[in-house]
């Protein structure tokens, strides 16, 4: 008797779709409003069904759909491939691109709407194109004077904070706000933190997830064996990408490969000929710390497309899913940041930082824009800059922000 009651206490839990569609009252609301739906492949039910699919069967007038980079029910696979509107295959219904002609939601896109459902599973990194959208239709929603529902989801990367703020004047579409980079909120709690900051709020209505437990292993922010992985984008391929995802996508600014073109894509790092397990040594001698919580593995990979394409690279794989592996210790920004850093020590004139128009932003270095600033960059090149200086940051900037956003958890 006690094993059930345990294995039925550990199954309540439920996301925000799920919270919805059990409410009478809420489901009378839709049913009645003029009502629109942000979503994308990973927007599935506990039945696991897409979003649009249950609230359409379930009698709600859900008029329009949008979807945000990367379509609303398919994968288009990488940055920058833009997607056109369409209609829904299964219920015909307008499926609005916002990774088209617009990236904002226009005045005439909400003009007919009551409500907008927000129901995106995001990653839990500043850097990823989600909460950028999800900004975007906190202001639009306040200007246009239309409610806005927010359908909480896990954040698989957990509570932890790692990565430095977002600098103002540097924001872009991979970086909207003066997030640090690794945040530890959900998008129901980020979209209460962007809502109290915009100059015209809207009406914003959290609709929470139930049992959730975002500091409890094995999952530490994502409901593991009660709720399946479902890519919310083409490259999010498993939750230790997630858990990696604030380190290695800084790679996207680099020559290094970050494993695109790879079944572990931005789980490793690595390029040809790169001296990996000397580059790892001089890591360890300087911020031995910074490499611990995770199982680093040296490894061989050879990529199909994007950077070095049919080409070895030397490198390393980083692995969370085992059971020494230390959520809170283990800091993805500082372990790859470290590792370029080293790069740039034992290799002065290596080609490190990649020169290309990266998300629009065709004036600035992509670490750039990556990073919401310089100050990545200025740290890896100057050899006056050390370690303690650039961890005494990190942790300034951990500390500052865990105040900052602890009126805004609901969990």
């Amino acid at each position: 008797m006690e094993f059930m009651n345990n294995a039925s206490r550990v199954m309540k839990f439920l996301n925000g779709i799920d919270r919805l569609l059990d409410d009478q009252e809420l489901l009378a609301t839709l049913k009645r409003a003029r009502t629109g739906l942000v979503a994308h492949p990973a927007s599935i039910t506990r039945r696991n069904t897409h979003s649009l699919d249950e609230l359409i069967s379930a009698g709600c007038n859900v008029v329009k759909a949008f979807g945000p980079q990367h379509g609303m029910r398919g994968d288009v696979q990488d940055n920058m491939i833009e997607t056109e509107d369409s209609r829904d295959p299964d219920h015909g219904i307008p499926v609005l691109s916002l990774y088209g002609q617009h990236r904002y939601p226009t005045e005439e896109m909400l003009a007919d709407l009551d409500i907008i459902l927000f129901d995106l599973q995001d990653v839990g990194c500043r850097i990823y194109t989600y909460i950028t959208t999800l900004k975007y239709f906190i202001e639009a929603a306040g200007a246009s004077n239309c409610a806005l529902w927010i359908l909480d989801r896990p954040n698989p990367a957990g509570r932890p904070v790692d990565g430095l703020r977002l600098e103002a004047g540097q924001e872009s579409f991979v970086g909207s706000d003066v997030l640090p980079t690794r945040h530890g909120l959900t998008t129901g709690e980020l979209a209460l933190w962007f809502n109290s900051r915009s100059s015209d709020p809207c009406d914003l209505r959290i609709i929470e997830m139930q049992d959730y437990r975002p500091l409890d292993a094995p999952g530490y922010g994502w409901p593991v064996m009660q709720i399946p992985w479902v890519n919310p984008s083409p490259n999010a391929a498993s939750l230790n990408m997630t858990r990696c995802f604030p380190g290695t996508v800084l790679l996207e600014g680099t020559t290094l490969s970050e494993g695109r073109g790879t079944t572990v894509p931005l789980e490793v790092i690595g390029a040809p000929g790169l001296e990996i397990r000397e580059t790892l040594a001089l890591l360890k001698d300087h911020a031995p710390h910074w490499l611990d919580g995770i199982y680093l593995r040296p490894c061989f990979f050879l990529p199909t497309f994007h950077k070095h394409v049919g080409e070895m690279c030397a490198g390393l794989q980083i692995h969370t899913d085992y059971a020494d592996y230390r959520h809170e210790v283990f800091k993805p920004y500082r372990l790859v940041a470290g590792l370029l850093k080293c790069v740039r020590a034992r290799f002065r004139e290596y080609d490190l930082w990649r020169e290309h128009e990266y998300e629009y932003e065709p004036d600035r270095l992509p670490i750039d824009v990556i990073n919401g600033g310089p100050a990545l960059r200025h740290w890896v090149d100057d050899d006056s800059l050390d370690f303690t200086q650039f961890e005494n940051q990190l942790d300034e900037t951990a500390d500052e922000w865990c105040i900052e956003r602890a009126p805004f958890l609901r969990y």
